[in-house]
């Protein structure tokens, strides 16, 4: 697939979440095990307005969040607590597909980062749409967090 690459800044978004520590190749099971603890928890609190699911890998451990948007911040409630999506200057690309394959898309922004000197911060995550049974319908946005004192010039 080919991945067209842009370089952006964007806020911080409100997520509730639960925190694991997972192996690369449990990857397919735990992220929607934990989205779904976090849903079953935002069905009985539809004030938080809930929204498209979300992982955040944030170190090389696989130390990562996963859970949904929410509209507002809350009190951690069990394991389910609230957190936000990195912020700042990001390389980022749309996937469209099935899951299986995210792993191109990370592939293609980190080839196209070392391409461009940009310099990964660490953190990077997904934001999945929404659910469709067709595979070739599904689409997800994958960020990479950059360091500060990249190079913009692009």
């Amino acid at each position: 697939m080919n991945y067209e690459i842009h370089v952006v800044d964007l806020q911080p978004q409100l997520i509730g979440v639960v925190r694991r520590i997972a192996k690369p190749t449990e990857l397919s099971q735990v992220v929607p095990r934990c989205c779904g603890e976090v849903w079953d928890f935002l069905r009985s609190r539809r004030d938080l307005q809930p929204g498209r699911n979300v992982a955040v890998y944030l170190d090389g451990a696989i130390t990562l969040e996963c859970g949904a948007e929410v509209a507002q911040r809350f009190d951690r409630a069990g394991q389910i607590t609230c957190s936000t999506t990195p912020s700042g200057r990001v390389a980022t690309t749309r996937h469209a597909g099935d899951y299986s394959r995210l792993g191109e898309a990370h592939a293609s922004i980190r080839k196209w980062c070392v391409a461009h000197g940009y310099v990964l911060a660490g953190p990077n995550w997904e934001i999945y749409g929404h659910w469709n049974d067709d595979p070739a319908k599904l689409h997800t946005y994958v960020h990479y967090l950059l360091r500060g004192d990249n190079d913009s010039s692009t």
